[in-house]
């Protein structure tokens, strides 16, 4: 089959499907998708909620007690804690209904979903980390999100098995680091962006295996150098010392000069390490991935963000899909040991599995919600093999002739993810808002829900400009303040306009010598996504040998872009 050319359902603009697509949509049996790439990763993240967390009471039989839940209170849903919800004081199976033929799929889904119980918060073997969302097997952790074993680490996205740190977005195997994005196997490295094994270090862009290096970039196994300059070790030592990293206006006025350091040097067109015939960046042993982003040990895959670990056979999944699974489509924390999942979310270790949520080692399932150890299962209720078979065939036949519509007039068939209005959370509670970032006129015009922040009339007892300049000044006491944000509410960031210093926090600081924070934890996240490149590929020219490139690098953007082998000649 001809690559065709289609106009996307949603934005209106062209895309492009290849014959390799088509191959993969005919052995998935589902047809070619409506919506363009990008619309589909955007659909697919307003329904994942990482970051937002609320005080609600429990909904179980007996239970009021308040909890902390991904779910705004005014969400009219059925809310369980954790442990309520994983016990066997309920059954999944009772909520069970027929399907009704005079009622689209995703209308009789959106009812059946209101009136099923849902998980507070997706945490999972945890000790003592319950203000954690979508986090697992981890310790003594604060505002954690998309973590996995992780061991007193605070205010991070995206961590993984790192230990005593904070304020991180993509960290993998680290411990006492702080404010660092898309770092990985350091230790006591603070400040810095792209960098691998690197040890007692500030403001590092894009350098490996370094160590007592400050304010560099594009170095490789170097010692004590400070802005690409060798020092002895002595003059490092001092050098450090009159930096004064202690200090909050210190280490702003050092934010701005790696600013400048960070623009004037050389930038890899895409970070692809090990990988063969595979596009996008950030990936890492990959085989025939294309448009993929932060993907590692996977192959033959399209259109896929955040995941991969003997992944093969997957378009349009993620973020949190993999692990041992093969054959999914427009999933999304869906993996370990799965095959042929498609439209759904936080499904594990199951097989065959159509537009369900929740579900864990199941068989054969389609529009269920919370299922576990079950198959042949449509809408909760169970049938047998020849009649679940039967009417799968027959609901698919008509969602075709019935089609959902939405009200911006959008056309959802057998084939498509859910409806981005039917998801149980605001477009600005969801990582589509870190990743596709609108406003409020934008996103309510797109069709979008958005929720409006509450006024919840903070007593400030301390404004961010007025607190000690230097940690060396601070003392238990911060940990009772209620500190106004600096930015006061007024943001485009999703601003708490207030923050505390717990207790933790506050001794993270004080052992490692880092300045109390101006900027409420939304704040300083959104600070750290701006640091990472979108999700999308252009066209460009290598900066030196004017080759062709593809690269998350858009033609206006300022840095300085090489393509492969120029960079490698220049850093490597």
């Amino acid at each position: 089959m001809n690559a065709e050319t289609k106009v996307c359902q949603n934005c209106k603009k062209d895309f492009v499907i290849e014959p390799e697509d088509f191959d993969f949509y005919e052995k998935i049996k589902v047809p070619a998708p409506t919506f363009c790439f990008q619309c589909r990763t955007v659909r697919r993240l307003s329904f994942r909620n990482e970051l937002s967390l609320y005080k609600r009471k429990c909904s179980a039989p007996g239970h009021n007690e308040e909890m902390i839940s991904a779910f705004s209170p005014e969400k009219n849903m059925v809310v369980y804690d954790n442990k309520y919800w994983w016990s066997d004081q309920w059954d999944p199976m009772d909520f069970g209904r027929d399907y009704d033929f005079s009622k689209t799929f995703f209308e009789q889904w959106r009812d059946f979903r209101n009136k099923f119980p849902f998980q507070s918060v997706s945490n999972s073997h945890n000790v003592n980390s319950d203000y954690c969302n979508v986090a697992d097997y981890s310790k003594d952790c604060y505002l954690v999100s998309g973590g996995f074993k992780n061991e007193k680490v605070l205010y991070s996205n995206r961590a993984e098995g790192d230990k005593d740190s904070a304020d991180l977005y993509v960290a993998h195997d680290s411990e006492l680091c702080y404010d660092n994005v898309l770092c990985s196997d350091s230790y006591h490295v603070f400040y810095s962006l792209r960098c691998t094994n690197c040890t007692d270090s500030y403001f590092l862009y894009d350098c490996r295996n370094c160590s007592n290096c400050f304010g560099c970039s594009n170095l490789r196994s170097k010692n004590c150098y400070i802005f690409n300059q060798p020092y002895t070790k002595e003059e490092y030592s001092q050098k450090i010392k009159e930096f004064n990293l202690s200090s909050f206006s210190s280490v702003q006025n050092l934010k701005k000069e790696f600013e400048k350091i960070y623009k004037k040097s050389v930038h890899r067109y895409a970070n692809i390490l090990k990988s063969d015939r595979s596009t996008g960046d950030n990936l890492e042993n990959t085989k025939n991935c294309k448009s993929c982003f932060d993907i590692k040990e996977a192959e033959e895959g399209k259109y896929n963000h955040w995941g991969g670990l003997q992944t093969k056979d997957f378009y349009d999944s993620g973020p949190g899909t993999g692990v041992g699974a093969e054959l999914l489509y427009e999933t999304f924390d869906t993996g370990v040991q799965c095959s042929r999942n498609f439209f759904t979310s936080v499904v594990y270790s199951s097989r065959d599995v159509y537009y369900s949520f929740n579900c864990y080692d199941c068989s054969d399932l389609f529009g269920c919600i919370g299922l576990r150890s079950k198959q042949s299962c449509i809408f909760n209720k169970q049938y047998s093999k020849e009649e679940y078979k039967a009417l799968k065939d027959k609901i698919i036949e008509h969602m075709n002739s019935m089609p959902y519509v939405d009200k911006k007039g959008l056309v959802y068939k057998f084939g498509e993810f859910f409806p981005a209005e039917l998801s149980p959370f605001a477009y600005n509670e969801t990582v589509a808002q870190d990743y596709f970032p609108l406003n409020r006129d934008q996103a309510i015009k797109e069709g979008y829900n958005w929720r409006d922040a509450e006024n919840k009339n903070y007593k400030i007892t301390i404004n961010a400009e007025d607190l000690p300049d230097d940690i060396k000044d601070v003392d238990d006491s911060i940990s009772n303040e209620i500190i106004g944000c600096a930015h006061h509410g007024k943001c485009n960031d999703v601003c708490s306009a207030a923050f505390r210093i717990i207790s933790q926090e506050f001794q993270f600081y004080k052992k490692l010598g880092i300045p109390l924070p101006r900027y409420c934890f939304g704040c300083r996240h959104a600070a750290r996504l701006r640091l990472r490149n979108p999700m999308k590929l252009w066209d460009r020219q290598c900066a030196k040998c004017g080759r062709e490139i593809k690269t998350s690098y858009a033609p206006d953007r300022p840095e300085i872009v090489y393509c492969e082998s120029c960079y490698n000649q220049e850093v490597a």
